[in-house]
């Protein structure tokens, strides 16, 4: 399961309103980074692939491939900003250990 904060629904669905379009977010890994992966972001237009699992919580809709839930199962996604940064912030209790610079993790 994925869940979303109340403030990542508000933004996920402004940036799809602002869009036009989307059936909400795809999220899923790649492998990257001096700590070995990466999350990936997008935002899903139709047509919707069949085999992605969907997860609705506060009001946005998730989506993953069966293949990344594996590493991303019970995440949290939130949206904060400090100072003059602004954007998604991953909670996922999978993670081992995260890269110095943030943008890297390890199972």
């Amino acid at each position: 399961m994925i869940t979303v904060t109340d403030k990542a629904s508000k933004k996920i669905n402004q940036n799809i309103a602002k869009r036009g379009r989307g059936l909400g977010i795809l999220i899923g890994v790649r492998t990257t980074g001096c700590s070995g992966m990466a999350y990936v972001l997008e935002y899903l237009d139709p047509p919707l692939p069949t085999h992605l699992h969907r997860f609705d919580s506060n009001g946005a809709t998730v989506w993953v491939d069966p293949r990344d839930l594996v590493y991303m199962d019970g995440m949290e996604i939130d949206y904060l900003r400090q100072g003059l940064n602004e954007g998604f912030e991953f909670r996922n209790p999978n993670e081992k250990d995260r890269c110095g610079c943030g943008e890297s993790f390890r199972i």
